[in-house]
């Protein structure tokens, strides 16, 4: 079976990490499907993930490895990791009890492009919790 052929097709999990060694991961409620937040993660992110069950991810900004929820207590159950057929993005489905996004909101895809305009943008969510009382720094 030809390389490419093997990755799109066949069944064993080689992901493709980039040239920074991160791949794109998007977690998904799995009972909404709501996109809850994209992300990336490493190597060792992704085989904490797969060994805890919990999400853990790469943080590009502060250079380390982020446990969804250590600080906030807002975790994410990871039920199943899908891969894309290129096998360089990933999917969580996660079962979570609170908001994800760290400025309160159920989803960090809160806001949207309103329509007729291409710079302004129109809240499109609710808060769901007060991120002043989950991140006490």
């Amino acid at each position: 079976m030809a390389a490419d052929k093997k990755i799109e097709e066949g069944l064993e999990f080689t992901p493709k990490f980039d040239a920074n060694g991160l791949i794109t991961a998007i977690a998904q409620d799995a009972d909404t499907g709501q996109v809850l937040m994209a992300a990336f993660m490493n190597r060792q992110a992704l085989d904490l993930t797969i060994q805890t069950g919990n999400a853990v991810y790469y943080s590009r900004s502060r250079q380390k490895l982020w446990k969804k929820g250590e600080e906030s207590g807002h975790v994410q159950k990871v039920l199943q990791i899908l891969t894309d057929c290129d096998q360089d993005c990933l999917i969580l489905k996660v079962r979570v009890d609170q908001g994800q996004c760290h400025v309160g909101y159920q989803s960090c895809f809160y806001r949207r492009l309103k329509p007729d305009s291409g710079t302004d943008l129109e809240l499109i969510a609710q808060k769901v919790y007060d991120p002043a009382k989950a991140y006490k720094k």
